[in-house]
């Protein structure tokens, strides 16, 4: 596959991402999947997408799992309810996790990936080490069936991750770099944390956004790609510098309407394609 393939963030059923028939009128070569209800991550399903993403030729890059109860309603609410952070719900959560990678692999994908949640900043704080743990088994849960675990970035500093995957301790665990969460959460300038996380970027988000009046206690604003701040040709650059060949998956959390789904994500695409050819050639 050639470098930086066009991809965007897709559903099945559970509202989050391009709606399905969307996918097939773009004519995009691949897709990152928001895992489904647990009603149809069982192997007979994810055949039958995977049928249809083949009749369709598109490549499933990576499966995001999300849960119920979480909430993205302010940052506050973020810390206590998403990720396998929130000790009341990680055991649950971590056999769903399990769930969707097995899912994942019947889908023929060899990577899964979420939104860990708040880890603490410091590796001394309470809760750190259970943390850590949690990921390990996740890891090698995904690691028996070669697959890799990719953390969306966002939710903690470019240092923050750094130290988080050292301490982890898994050759398969990855980041997926979403350039607009480090602005919508405060945590960073994006392509400063790009070049320091580089190494281990496996998979990106295409996402714009502009900081918060109060970065880290306010939210930031998502836009539509090309107006907000994160500048896509120095992000694009700056993933060419870091040796990344890998899809630009376009993200953009919006209501399903797919009147305005083909229009933004139209937009988003052929942004995109414009860079690549200048940056590519």
């Amino acid at each position: 596959m050639d470098s930086w393939p066009i991809g965007v963030f897709a559903s099945v059923d559970a509202g989050l991402g391009v709606a399905w028939d969307v996918i097939s009128e773009l004519k995009l070569p691949t897709i990152q999947l928001h895992a489904p209800h647990s009603e149809k991550r069982n192997r007979q399903a994810a055949e039958s997408f995977r049928t249809q993403l083949d009749d369709m030729q598109v490549r499933c890059t990576a499966v995001f799992g999300g849960f119920e109860g979480e909430s993205y309603a302010d940052i506050p609410t973020v810390v206590k309810t998403v990720g396998l952070v929130p000790a009341e719900s990680r055991e649950s959560r971590l056999k769903e996790m399990f769930e969707i990678a097995d899912f994942s692999r019947w889908l023929g994908c060899d990577t899964v990936a979420l939104h860990l949640g708040f880890i603490p900043h410091e590796a001394s704080a309470a809760g750190y080490e259970e943390i850590v743990q949690v990921t390990q088994q996740l890891c090698d849960h995904c690691g028996s069936h070669d697959q890799y675990l990719h953390l969306e970035t966002g939710q903690e500093t470019a240092g923050g991750l750094l130290e988080f995957i050292d301490q982890v301790g898994r050759d398969n665990l990855k980041i997926n770099f979403d350039p607009a969460n480090m602005i919508l959460y405060g945590t960073g300038e994006p392509i400063d944390a790009l070049e320091q996380v580089g190494a281990h970027v496996r998979s990106v988000h295409c996402k714009d956004g502009t900081w918060s009046d109060q970065p880290g206690e306010t939210w930031g604003a998502e836009v539509p790609l090309g107006q907000g701040d994160v500048g896509m040709e120095r992000y694009l650059r700056t993933l060419q510098q870091i040796g990344y060949t890998g899809p630009l998956t376009i993200e953009r959390e919006i209501p399903q309407d797919p009147a305005r789904q083909r229009a933004e994500i139209g937009q988003a695409i052929e942004l995109l394609t414009e860079l690549r050819s200048k940056i590519l050639g």
